[in-house]
């Protein structure tokens, strides 16, 4: 019997993009997620499941252990909380998970942006300049070394996002630099200068690499647009090959002694040239889409390997194929020259794209 597969926290394109890849190679897929509204529960690949919300991490992870699954099921996080929650669970699961991501002394390192940063320099790999204040008054000092604006970050991201609608504070006096640590001081904040260039100078490695190391898929690519814009998410992106890129990504996962699926992102800095890292995540990203339509389906293959099905490593064949959220609540339409990816509109999976434009238009 094929085990089914969980897509975990289905609420956006980057977990309708896994149940999809999923479900359409007959894999049974169970959705879950808190919101009854997730867009994820609108596929036709999807059974959806509604679950505790994660931050209730006791009760999140008793739901977890209660579910009745016919195989040992791989699981796919797409945001850090639920990811983090079933991996420092993992022992109360038994056998009945898969995991594309290493166990939580290894994960837990990935998952601070200073254990990611200090991995980095131990590597050779570029890095912002960045200081890791232990006061307000010594992240004013580090910001005027740096010269505004500068970044205040979370170290510690689980619950940052969710609570200030933001990934950073962008700071450009000392002022707002004290008011950001006050505020970033629970998430072990750190400071850090902004790399000149714009969001089409963010590029990224996606990847898929087995627990002996071997990379099985390969996606590299960058953004054309974020939102917001500076300090965003991706709303449109392009596949493009950059060899330098890949190649400091694999070094730096094969450091941090990280398999499983990821993401990791450099910025490439006009002063010089070089490609500076701005962080890893370790799990599905929200533009994973077009690494499958470029022929590396990481979920996919992530479910191959897990299952004892390890296929043939792959790299993209899709340079300059592009993807988008055409339709964004609250934003203009973001159309791109065809033929590109759509992060929501399928003809084989139409009812999340009707349930975007009514959400559109109600707005």
């Amino acid at each position: 019997m094929k085990s089914p597969a969980l897509v975990v926290d289905a609420g956006w394109v980057n977990g309708l993009a896994a149940i999809r890849s999923l479900g359409r190679a007959g894999v049974h897929v169970l959705a879950l997620d808190h919101r009854p509204s997730a867009l994820g529960f609108r596929s036709r690949y999807a059974q959806p499941v509604l679950t505790p919300d994660p931050q209730d991490e006791a009760a999140f992870v008793s739901f977890l252990e209660g579910l009745e699954l016919e195989a040992p099921a791989p699981v796919f996080a797409t945001h850090d909380e639920p990811l983090n929650a079933i991996a420092r669970a993992a022992s109360r699961f038994g056998g009945k998970f898969l995991y594309p991501f290493p166990s939580w002394d290894v994960l837990g390192r990935v998952q601070t942006k200073r254990g990611q940063l200090e991995a980095a320099e131990e590597a050779g790999i570029p890095i912002p300049r960045t200081a890791y204040p232990s006061s307000a008054e010594e992240a004013r000092a580090a910001a005027d070394d740096f010269g505004f604006p500068v970044l205040v970050k979370p170290s510690s991201t689980e619950g940052f996002k969710r609570r200030f609608l933001r990934q950073a504070f962008r700071c450009e006096s000392a002022d707002e630099v004290a008011a950001a640590y006050a505020d970033a001081e629970p998430y072990e904040p750190l400071v850090q200068e902004v790399v000149p260039g714009g969001d089409e100078e963010l590029y990224t490695l996606g990847s898929y690499v087995a627990a002996d190391g071997e990379a099985l898929g390969l996606f590299s690519g960058h953004k054309l647009m974020q939102v917001p814009p500076g300090v965003g998410t991706c709303r449109v992106g392009e596949a493009v090959w950059v060899e330098e890129v890949v190649q400091q990504g694999l070094a730096l996962l094969e450091a941090m002694g990280f398999h499983g699926l990821s993401q990791v992102e450099f910025k490439r800095d006009p002063r010089d040239g070089a490609y500076r890292l701005m962080e890893i995540n370790p799990r599905l990203w929200q533009w994973h889409g077009l690494a499958a339509a470029c022929g590396v389906d990481l979920p996919r293959i992530a479910y191959a390997d897990l299952t004892g099905d390890r296929p043939e490593p792959v790299s993209m064949n899709g340079r300059r194929r592009r993807w988008a959220i055409t339709l964004w609540p609250g934003n203009p339409p973001a159309p791109q020259r065809p033929p590109y990816t759509d992060a929501v509109f399928s003809l084989r999976d139409p009812k999340p794209a009707l349930v975007q434009v009514a959400r559109q238009l109600r707005r």
